[in-house]
């Protein structure tokens, strides 16, 4: 048993001055049975506290229906294992490039703006998931014998909104189910953000990546007393599909982070090791100043150019952080692990059969709705994955410019059965005009929803409506198709027929992949496909997307097995060569 405190300077352990050296690392971008290898590597870099989010959304993907919540404390107990601190992190938004921000799609397609505010339908909601899932954090805390030192109040709040009142709640209602340790708050370090995210009597945190006199100088302002600490030091950066990906130089990282701990703070690097968007569950950005302009899908990947990569091996930034990192230890740091074991051969899997996406969603679609405008995917209860609109044209009419508003994110349109074309944005409109009478197609897919700033929480799908010349087209047919649909149960009954080939269309390829030699991490590739997602032995690894830069998927070597692995790829446009997994060269 301990008792850790905010002293008037320092962090304080049994009252006397301790130092932070944390390092950001999901639990749930990381498969379970790789958490104590990765929390090793934190303890190996020279940290001595382990940070982490968690996601509502994955946890509640319905209104009281929980999916593993207790997945937190197992996590904790992992780090108590391996003898770090932890600072947990639970929202109820928590930003991390995750869809809609980690608030539920159930919440935000109902309250809109009222989210993240005093509004009393959301705090309730918050208040029922809360008691869900701080008990896994309350009694391990570090005055209960375990590892937990602090636990945040919302996330970057002063960069969304300015309601103290619903801050000032959300810690009496942290404090009410039994949080003792710290709170705290963590900001950009500008005068507004700290203005509109801090609590009267919660320590206040900044987050930058460089520039870390003139960030605390900015705090200070705020908070003349208490500990100084960078809660997010940005050691690197994410990437979104079709840029160029992000890097930053280790000696530019570690000169920025030497800085920090020169001043006397006390840091968590973000990410210490940032893993993998599995499961679809990357969200987006939107591009302007008032994210007014193009969506920025976040790639599967959350490497983050971090000093443990998506493997988990030690890059160039690790060592030059282990560098500065030994001149605060106690002693010695301990050994590196070594990595975990990769995969001993390539692995070329021929896809044998497949079922167009109509078969997909026959097999695997929710019931069709028929309403006059489209139904959002919030309306349609669609968390993740594709909606098929149908309307029909009436006629006979001439050919006049079909166009969708309010398009979220990409639709590949058929008129007739035949291939339109794809609409990416909210006025696209076909390449070809449309003559009445004529059945189109809508296959909608979300690219992630946003997870940052004032679009946080914009619903999917068919936002507007169907114009035809500049009539409203009534009558929508509307079916959805969820990613979470896709499990072997469900995926075995599937009428698959021999597949097309390479230049096959879109739809659900089922292919063998035999493991004979050793079983371990590797790559997925998938030369010459277009967009989709793939899963291995049921898993689903995420998106995967020919315009880059992610150019792989990474694979888990616990989700392999040897013998033979049920591969699925669920293609949206066009069909490539075999699905190829291999070592991971690093």
């Amino acid at each position: 048993m301990a008792d850790f405190g905010v002293g008037e300077k320092d962090f304080e352990l049994d009252g006397r001055p301790v130092r932070l050296l944390s390092g950001a690392l999901h639990y749930f971008r990381v498969h379970e049975a790789q958490w104590d290898h990765r929390l090793a590597m934190l303890r190996a870099m020279g940290l001595n506290c382990v940070e982490t989010y968690v996601p509502w959304n994955l946890h509640e993907p319905a209104p009281g229906r929980f999916a593993d919540p207790g997945a937190l404390g197992r996590f904790l107990d992992a780090a108590h294992r391996a003898g770090l601190w932890a600072i947990v992190r639970p929202g109820p938004y928590v930003c991390a490039e995750w869809e809609n921000g980690g608030l539920p799609h159930w919440l935000t397609g109902r309250l809109g703006s009222r989210v993240r505010t005093a509004d009393e339908e959301y705090l309730g909601r918050v208040a029922d998931w809360f008691r869900e899932l701080l008990p896994q954090a309350v009694e391990r805390q570090i005055d209960r014998g375990g590892p937990v030192i602090m636990v945040q109040v919302e996330n970057e709040y002063g960069s969304f909104g300015s309601d103290r009142e619903y801050l000032r709640r959300l810690a009496e209602l942290l404090r009410g189910l039994g949080v003792r340790v710290p709170l705290f708050t963590s900001d950009g370090p500008e005068d507004h953000m700290l203005t509109g995210g801090s609590v009267p009597g919660v320590l206040a945190t900044a987050n930058f990546g460089s520039g870390a006199r003139r960030a605390f100088e900015t705090l200070r302002r705020h908070r003349p007393d208490g500990p100084l600490m960078c809660m997010e030091f940005w050691c690197g950066w994410f990437d979104h599909w079709g840029e160029e990906p992000v890097v930053r130089e280790a000696e530019d990282a570690a000169a920025a982070l030497r800085e920090i701990l020169g001043l006397g703070a006390s840091v968590n690097v973000y990410m210490a090791h940032g893993g993998t968007s599995f499961g679809g569950w990357a969200g987006a950005n939107r591009t302007g100043e008032l994210q007014d302009r193009a969506l920025a899908p976040t790639v599967t990947s959350y490497d983050y150019d971090a000093p443990i990569d998506e493997a988990g091996r030690p890059t160039a930034k690790f060592w030059r952080f282990r560098e500065v990192l030994a001149e605060y230890a106690d002693g010695p740091l301990p050994e590196v692990p070594p990595a975990p074991p990769a995969l001993a051969g390539p692995v070329r899997a021929e896809p044998a059969g497949w079922v167009p996406l109509e078969g997909v969603m026959e097999l695997l679609g929710d019931p069709e709705r028929e309403s006059p405008m489209p139904p959002t995917f919030e309306e349609l209860d669609v968390d993740r994955g594709l909606v098929r609109y149908r309307v029909r044209v009436p006629g006979p009419r001439r050919p006049y410019p079909l166009r969708v508003t309010g398009l979220r994110d990409r639709a590949t349109a058929y008129v007739d059965g035949r291939p339109a074309g794809s609409l990416t944005e909210e006025w696209d409109a076909l390449p070809e005009p449309v003559a009445g009478p004529a059945e189109v197609e809508l296959w909608v897919e979300s690219l992630g929803r946003v997870s940052y700033g004032p679009r946080l929480g914009e619903p999917k799908g068919i936002t507007g409506g169907v114009l035809h010349e500049r009539q409203y087209l009534h009558g929508v047919r509307a079916r959805g198709l969820r990613l979470s649909a896709f499990v072997p149960e469900s995926v075995s009954k599937a009428p698959f027929r021999p597949a097309p080939g390479p230049g096959g269309g879109a739809g659900l390829y089922r292919a063998a992949a035999r493991v004979t030699g050793g079983a371990g991490d590797a790559r997925v590739r998938l030369a010459g496909w277009g967009r989709g997602f793939v899963w291995v032995n049921g898993v689903c690894l995420g998106r995967y997307w020919d315009v880059g830069p992610q150019r792989s998927l990474f694979l888990p070597g616990p989700v392999l097995r040897a013998g033979e692995n049920e591969v699925w790829v669920l293609e949206l446009e066009t069909a490539g060569e075999a699905v190829v997994i291999a070592p991971d060269p690093g």
